[in-house]
This record gives C-alpha cells, sequence and structure tokens, in this order.
C-alpha cells in the first residue's frame, strides 16, 4: 500500500515537471517571438524617419539642390560595392575607405563609367607620356594600363570593359590608352557603337623616327634581333620599303586617318606633337585641357627638363608626391641607323604625311 501511494505522488510530480517544462519553453518562445517583433518595428521607424528627414531637405531653385539630395538618397539605400566582371554580384564593399564615406557626406557616389576619352594611338609618339602628364589634372581619371577592349577583348562586352575603369565622380572625365586603337581596322566602328560622342587624342610624331624608336624597344627584348636596315628594306638593298612590317607599316597614319573620318568628325579628334610633346609638354598639356572643356590645371610649373635623359619629367604625379621621370625606357637612346636608310624611308614617307597634313589641316613639318 505504501509503495503504491509513493510510485503515484512520483508520477504526480514527473508531470507536473513537464509540464512546468512546458509553460517555460512557451514562455521563452513568446518572449523571443515579441522582443523580434519590437525590434523589426523600430528598426523600419528609424528608416522611415530617414528617408524622411533626406526629403525633407531645404529646397533651392536650382538642379544641384535636387541632385545632391537625390544622390544622398540612394547612397543611404544602397552601399558602394565592386562587381565581378562575369556575374555582376558584389565581391567586395568598399563603402568603409575614409574616402568614400567623405565623398558619401558631400553627396557623391563614385562609380565606374565607360570613358569619354581615349588616347587611341600612335604606338611609340609619346601616348605613355601624355596619359601621365593629364592625369595630373584632379578631373581626370584614367586606367591604369592598356586595356585591349576594342582590338583583343571586344567579345567580352563592355559591362567587362567598364569594370576596367577607374572610379569616379560627377564631373570627372574617365579615359582610356591603346595605342593599337589607331591602326586596328575594326576599331573606329567599335567605339562609334559605344559612344558617337567620343574625343579621341592622337600623338603622332615623325614616322622615320617613330620607326626606330619601335625598333629599339623590340631589340631590346630580343638580343638576336636582325639589324633595323635588314627588317625595313626587301632584298638587302634600300630600293624597296617593306611595308609589311609593323614599325614601318605604323607610319603610314593618312591610312588610319581615314578609317576613323568615316565614323567621326574632325572635331572630335585632337593631334597631338610627339616633338612638341617632348620640348614643350605644357603647351600640348594645355590644348589638351582646353579640348576635354577642362580648367587649365597642369602648366608648366609641374614640369621639369632632365637633360640626360632628353626627356620632360614631372615634380609631382598621381602616384608620387617627389620629382621623378617617366622610366628608364623613356629617352631611350636609338642605335645608329644608316644616313642612306633613313633618307630612302623619308622619301617613303613624304607623300603620306602631306596626305597627312591635308587631312588634319596640320603640317608638322616633319623632314
Amino acid at each position: 500500500m505504501f509503495v503504491s501511494s509513493w510510485c503515484h505522488n512520483v508520477n504526480l510530480s514527473s508531470r507536473n515537471l513537464i509540464i512546468a517544462l512546458l509553460l517555460c519553453l512557451t514562455l521563452v518562445y513568446f518572449s523571443y517571438s515579441f522582443n523580434a517583433c519590437l525590434l523589426n518595428s523600430i528598426s523600419r521607424s528609424l528608416q522611415q524617419s530617414n528617408l524622411r528627414n533626406l526629403l525633407a531637405l531645404p529646397q533651392r531653385n536650382d538642379s544641384k539642390a535636387a541632385a545632391a539630395a537625390a544622390a544622398n538618397l540612394q547612397l543611404n539605400l544602397s552601399s558602394l560595392a565592386i562587381y565581378n566582371s562575369s556575374t555582376g554580384l558584389p565581391l567586395a564593399r568598399i563603402d568603409g575607405a575614409p574616402k568614400y564615406q567623405l565623398l558619401r557626406q558631400q553627396g557623391l557616389r563614385p562609380s565606374r563609367h565607360l570613358p569619354d576619352t581615349l588616347i587611341i594611338g600612335v604606338k611609340k609618339s609619346g601616348t605613355r607620356a601624355l596619359l601621365e602628364f593629364i592625369r595630373l589634372h584632379p578631373d581626370v581619371r584614367a586606367a591604369g594600363s592598356e586595356v585591349h577592349f576594342f582590338d583583343r577583348h571586344y567579345q567580352r562586352g563592355l559591362r567587362w570593359y567598364r569594370h576596367h575603369m577607374p572610379y569616379t565622380i560627377e564631373g570627372q572625365i574617365t579615359m582610356e590608352k591603346t595605342p593599337s586603337y589607331f591602326v586596328t581596322k575594326e576599331v573606329p566602328q567599335r567605339v562609334y557603337h559605344m559612344n558617337p560622342a567620343s574625343k579621341l587624342l592622337i600623338v603622332v610624331r615623325d614616322p622615320v623616327t617613330r620607326a626606330i624608336s619601335d625598333y629599339t624597344q623590340a631589340a631590346s627584348k630580343k638580343a638576336d634581333m636582325k639589324r633595323f636596315e635588314q627588317l625595313a628594306f626587301i632584298n638587302g638593298s634600300y630600293s624597296v620599303v617593306d611595308t609589311n612590317w609593323g614599325p614601318v607599316k605604323i607610319g603610314v597614319y593618312a591610312r588610319y586617318l581615314e578609317r576613323w573620318l568615316l565614323f567621326f568628325p574632325l572635331s572630335q579628334l585632337l593631334f597631338i606633337s610627339g616633338e612638341r610633346l617632348i620640348m614643350d609638354p605644357a603647351y600640348e598639356i594645355g590644348r589638351v585641357q582646353d579640348f576635354l572643356g577642362l580648367k587649365r590645371v597642369v602648366t608648366e610649373k609641374h614640369f621639369y627638363f632632365n637633360a640626360t635623359k632628353g626627356f620632360p619629367c614631372l615634380f609631382k604625379s598621381e602616384a608620387r608626391s617627389t620629382p621623378h621621370c617617366l622610366g628608364k625606357t623613356k629617352g631611350r637612346n636609338h642605335p645608329h641607323i644608316d644616313a642612306n636608310a633613313i633618307e630612302r624611308l623619308r622619301e617613303f614617307y613624304r607623300p603620306f604625311n602631306n596626305k597627312f597634313y591635308q587631312l588634319t589641316g596640320i603640317n608638322f613639318a616633319w623632314p
């Protein structure tokens, strides 16, 4: 009898314990759900309050105020990210960087854009110098390396191309340099399809000097390269110029320019003298700034001439704040070329040069 009563009491205690545990779990669940809903409601209220504050900015009678308000709203709704070029998915958030935080506070949103301006050529005429000089301007941002989109990677699409451009803010120009664009047949039409209003910069120099410079660069990478005279002419004599040899072929500027003029008016092309870019960089960069609609910020105070290299150098640049030259390859000594070979090449280029002068309306006075 005693045992039976004890067992009964034990069963009651177990049931009571289970019931108590169930009640505790139920209270915990409802408490969690209530707190979660409360936090969510508070979060929504704060977001709506922020939106109302942004939309309630003082009204002014100019479009810049509206643009700034819209920019602030957009920045608060989404943070800046770097996207994978193939999937379009964000790779890394960069909105924590101090410079981007500062830009957001000012109502500006850095983003990537397709280039407004292209340096399309000509190879070994001073395109790298032009790019480095114009990048001194605070309103010019440029891709750091040659992208070769229009001649090698066109099948990757404009989205891929845009991913290779630098971040810019409103009012800045996006620029890209690939000298082989000038001589590649398909490029003019491709650039036109991207943006028929593109501004095109073309650096040119005496085609004979350009050919020798082109050869010098190639020979520096290949120890057993034939002499310039052997490559520039056929059958070992100076009577027939080898027009299929790249360094010679590129110098026939008029042939390539005619392709570009099928798609772009002359007013959208600026021709920079490679010779004058070396002797008077401030003058040529001044012309470039005018052409791009920029204030003349880059002036003679930015340059000094290195007599040893025979090339202009910079007191500071976008990458370095100390005086420096562009690199050991700039101002590189050319090999000795037979004077008869040079004179024959000048004869070959003369009619093409004259045609180029007619097309551009500029007499570059090459020998």
